[in-house]
């Protein structure tokens, strides 16, 4: 089953993540099919939090992927910001 969540980048004590599409059994920070944007906790100044091909994670959900909670929680929330602008 393919599953959207995010993968771990960056250095110690500096999170970054990659959201990512990929195989429920791979690992955490494995193999992935397709790399669909990225999640920065610490973005600071004029650094973007959240980049996400939207086009991108509904053409992997009408295939039938499973999307992880905290992924489909920002999606959701970009989608939001995005309405609101």
């Amino acid at each position: 089953m393919v599953k959207i969540r995010l993968a771990r980048a960056g250095a110690k004590k500096r999170p970054f993540y990659h959201v990512v599409a990929t195989e429920s059994r791979s690992s955490r920070d494995g193999r992935f099919i397709e790399r669909l944007g990225y999640y920065n906790p610490n973005a600071k100044g004029g650094e973007q939090r959240l980049v996400v091909d939207q086009a991108r994670v509904d053409y992997w959900k009408g295939q039938g992927a499973q999307i992880s909670e905290r992924v489909a929680f920002l999606v959701k929330g970009a989608v939001a910001a995005e309405q609101a602008a």
